[in-house]
Formats: C-alpha cells, sequence, structure tokens
C-alpha cells in the first residue's frame, strides 16, 4: 500500500467546502482543515503509486476551491 499526504490552497473561505467535497473521494483515508500555510491536509492510499498519481491528478486535484496543491509520498525508515 503506498500513502501520501497532500497538502491543499484552497480560495478564501472554501476549506470546509473542500474538505467535505474530497472525503467521499475512493482512496482518502482522512481531512483535516488546517491552520499555516495550507488550509487542508489529506491523507491517502492506493496499491500503487501510479494509482495515488491517478486518484490525486484525476479526482483531487479537480474539486472546486482548490487552488494549489503539494503531494508528499509517505516513507517508512
Amino acid at each position: 500500500m503506498v500513502q501520501a499526504y497532500i497538502l491543499i490552497q484552497t480560495e478564501v473561505s472554501r476549506a470546509r467546502e473542500v474538505a467535505s467535497n474530497i472525503r467521499p473521494i475512493a482512496g482518502v483515508v482522512r481531512v483535516d482543515a488546517v491552520t499555516g500555510p495550507y488550509d487542508v491536509i489529506a491523507l491517502t492510499e492506493a496499491k500503487t503509486v501510479d494509482e495515488l498519481g491517478q486518484m490525486i491528478m484525476s479526482k483531487v486535484q479537480l474539486v472546486p476551491g482548490i487552488t494549489r496543491t503539494l503531494t508528499c509520498s509517505v516513507v517508512n525508515i
């Protein structure tokens, strides 16, 4: 299983809406609103890196209100 955190910047006052729209996406494990340079952080998982990339690009990044994302892969050290 491959996991990644997606750090999400949203349009002003749309963090709650963006978080609500991301939660039901298959592969999204957890979504939290946060303070700082990002507004929402989502923990995601998939069977492969390719599946994870497809989910992020074809579903998460298309959610209205998102202005920027940064994907951080989880590594086991």
